[in-house]
């Protein structure tokens, strides 16, 4: 393994059981699967998080970790969800970008202040380090998790 390659893991919850999986990032094209039933962790899209998956999806990842607390009912929410699917897609393996439902998740929501969505919260080894609430432009997003240090190609 080569020195770019270390470091290069994400703790993700499967979207079919809820068990916390260890994903290698640098093995994406392998498609992993979740260790206890067996479905498929795509990691191309937004992961979702709960009060019961944060700590360990934050604690467990090595690659920048971006948040976005949303609700189903709101609309700046509907404009963003394009915005970090495209950027979930083309930073797969530099950044795990993680969806928290604010409505189904009050503890997570209090515990983070968050008091407008959608809120985007960058995480690096499990601390905050950057935040924007409202909706922003994909160049706003690449600027802020910019802002944490070197994530990998663009």
């Amino acid at each position: 393994m080569s020195v770019t390659e270390v470091g290069k893991h994400a703790t993700v919850a499967c979207p079919f059981c809820a068990t916390l999986n260890r994903v290698d990032l640098t093995r994406i094209a392998d498609r992993p699967k979740c260790g206890s039933c067996g479905r498929p962790i795509l990691l191309d899209r937004p992961i979702a998080v709960t009060d019961a998956t944060l700590d360990g999806v934050l604690k467990g990842t090595d690659v920048p970790v971006v948040m976005d607390g949303y609700a189903d009912w709101c609309g700046p929410c509907k404009i963003m969800a394009p915005i970090l699917d495209d950027f979930a897609r083309q930073r797969q393996g530099d950044v795990l970008v993680v969806k928290l439902d604010t409505d189904r998740n009050p503890a997570t929501t209090r515990r983070f202040n968050i008091r407008a969505i959608p809120t985007l919260i960058v995480f690096r080894h499990g601390s905050e380090m950057a935040r924007r609430a409202g909706v922003i432009r994909r160049q706003e997003l690449d600027a802020m998790l910019g802002s944490v240090g070197p994530v990998g190609p663009s």
